[in-house]
């Protein structure tokens, strides 16, 4: 059977998914369903190529996404994320090559230690989000399938005469999710990955952000304090076992679903919603995890620096509630629009589009959109579905005064005279 993403069609014969990647025994646990609707419709501008034309597809949810949720909130759950790529830097030189290339401080990470970084563009536009920890002999690279090729290529590259080597492992090793501490955490650990006598698991820094970064979100209890997440590397052959512990009961199991809705919940962007040619780190405060302000030179730095102590982002993230009396289906892509007066008349102007959505299981219906900078903070929005158009209220991720964060003090006129008293 082939079933259509992103207007690609991918293989889903019995064994395999694609050209090169297995099929996932989650999808045998009684009730998954699969992922099968594509994000955004082939021809919509939001669309991205997925890499080799193929991608491995997990389940999305198990028959019930709303208890899903809860289930994985509460640390009882897993999520299958063998859909991601794992990719692998060995050498000497692997973080400072690695910290000179890219937006965080890697150089001197410690063992065991996770952090998340950009590569970025020359002008600062976001190529790659990369998810990290270090063993002391490797560092492990997390990242969405769609950019593992390019990113490897790249690197490999880039390597010049340094003591590095770069490899994706996506044929050895899977990555799953969980929240919290839990007892999922408990029951994955016969089987995490171990290298170098550490076991791989990357705790993501959005719950505590390191030092360096910026925040451009001003609330009082940022929404990640409920966002303990974590990538759990496996053996991939150790998958199946993992299953196995689903279909006995001894772990929950939640999909896609759940956990993109927790997701959005706690404003986290990821690249292969949030990101798209245009966006730089400022728009989806990704500066607040990602990036180091105080580091030296990396691809891209100068425009990090000019927008955030001189500019604005052009554009800026908000959290929507959307209005649940009606129920259309929302989508990545649909278009964000504000309605205003003008000469008796109503203008309505797109102003942004979503970039992702969800059911929460306690806030509803709700989304994440890239708008512009200009948008009052009290603009009602309308978000525009091809079932219908429903509105929304904009939480304030990052507020239209973000940036400009160093006083330039006033030059006077050349030639201006100062008044003597």
């Amino acid at each position: 059977m082939r079933i259509r993403r992103g207007g690609l069609f991918v293989s889903t014969e019995e064994g395999s998914i694609g050209d090169s990647f297995p099929r996932s025994p989650f999808l045998d646990i009684p009730g998954a369903v699969a992922e099968r609707v594509p994000a955004e419709p082939a021809d919509s501008p939001q669309a991205k190529p997925l890499a080799d034309g193929v991608r491995p597809i997990v389940p999305a949810h198990y028959g019930s996404p709303i208890a899903e949720q809860r289930l994985l909130q509460s640390g009882s759950a897993i999520v299958d994320l063998s859909d991601r790529a794992v990719l692998s830097v060995v050498g000497d030189d692997r973080l400072t090559w690695l910290d000179s290339l890219t937006s965080q401080s890697v150089a001197h990470l410690s063992v065991g230690a996770a952090a998340e970084t950009l590569l970025l563009d020359p002008n600062g536009h976001i190529e790659h989000a990369i998810r990290l920890v270090d063993d002391g002999q490797a560092t492990w690279l997390l990242v969405d399938h769609a950019q593992a090729r390019g990113l490897v290529e790249w690197l490999d590259h880039m390597r010049f005469t340094l003591r590095v080597e770069v490899s994706n492992r996506s044929a050895d090793y899977v990555t799953v999710g969980v929240l919290g501490g839990g007892g999922a955490v408990a029951s994955l650990a016969p089987f995490v990955a171990e290298h170098n006598g550490v076991s791989l698991v990357w705790h993501d820094p959005w719950l505590s952000p390191p030092t360096g970064g910026w925040q451009y979100a001003s609330v009082t209890e940022h929404p990640s304090a409920t966002w303990d997440y974590r990538e759990v590397v496996l053996p991939r052959e150790r998958l199946a076992d993992v299953a196995a512990l689903v279909c006995d009961g001894r772990i929950a199991a939640a999909g896609s679903i759940a956990l993109d809705a927790l997701r959005v919940a706690a404003w986290r962007p990821r690249q292969e919603t949030e990101v798209d040619d245009r966006s730089i780190p400022h728009e989806l405060d990704w500066l607040r995890s990602a990036v180091n302000l105080d580091k030296g030179c990396y691809r891209g730095q100068e425009t990090v620096a000019k927008v955030h102590n001189l500019g604005h982002p052009p554009r800026r993230l908000v959290f929507l509630q959307i209005d649940g009396s009606s129920a259309p289906v929302i989508r990545h892509g649909d278009e964000v629009v504000e309605t205003t007066l003008r000469d008796g008349n109503a203008v309505v102007r797109v102003v942004g589009h979503i970039t992702s959505s969800a059911v929460h299981h306690e806030l509803g219906p709700i989304a994440l959109a890239v708008i512009k900078r200009g948008v009052s903070v009290d603009e009602q929005l309308v978000v525009v579905t091809t079932d219908g158009s429903v509105g929304a209220v904009q939480e304030i991720i990052v507020p239209p005064s973000a940036g400009a964060a160093v006083a330039v003090p006033r030059v006077p006129r050349l030639g201006a005279h100062q008044r003597s008293d």
